[in-house]
């Protein structure tokens, strides 16, 4: 409980021009300025000096309670000021978390349609590489019948001890 107070004392002070009373209350020493503090008039009798005490004791309680009431009301602000900050991160990384995987997904799967892609390219490179290697063997397949035809030719001339025609031998024999 509440230890009761010692009498006032009162302490001069230079500059103010009210006096001020130190009260004792509850191991600490207040001062309290007497014209703002004490509306009503504290008389040297023990029955008023009870009385202004224990407005003293119940303005100190409803004090208190408000302080108190005012710090649960931040704790409480505070509270709920941060569990709607949190609920608002939650659902920022959520949603980052859900774009982040679409992107990567489609980022997947641009890569493996460039593999197909360049995979496709390679596979056409190959066969124009098939195709080019046909026609040069073809080429040189004709070639060398060619230079056959030119040495049964020559042989021919050369048994029948003729000379080649002169001119137009494109055109054919």
């Amino acid at each position: 409980m509440v230890e009761a107070a010692a009498a006032p004392v009162e302490v001069p002070k230079e500059k103010s021009e009210a006096p001020e009373t130190m009260v004792k209350t509850e191991d600490k020493l207040v001062i309290v300025d007497a014209k703002v503090q004490a509306p009503f008039k504290i008389s040297k009798g023990s029955l008023d000096r009870d009385v202004a005490l224990a407005k003293l004791e119940d303005e100190k309680r409803v004090s208190f309670i408000k302080a108190w009431e005012q710090g649960e009301k931040t704790k409480a602000e505070n509270n709920r000021a941060q569990k709607k900050a949190a609920e608002v991160s939650a659902w920022e990384n959520s949603k980052k978390a859900a774009l982040e995987s679409k992107l990567k997904k489609h980022q997947e799967d641009l890569e493996k349609k460039k593999a197909e892609y360049g995979e496709k390219i390679k596979n056409k490179v190959a066969t124009v590489h098939k195709q080019a290697e046909e026609k040069r063997a073809i080429v040189e397949a004709k070639r060398g019948e060619e230079v056959l035809k030119v040495e049964e030719a020559t042989a021919k001339f050369r048994a029948t001890n003729r000379a080649p025609p002169k001119g137009f031998a494109c055109f054919g024999a």
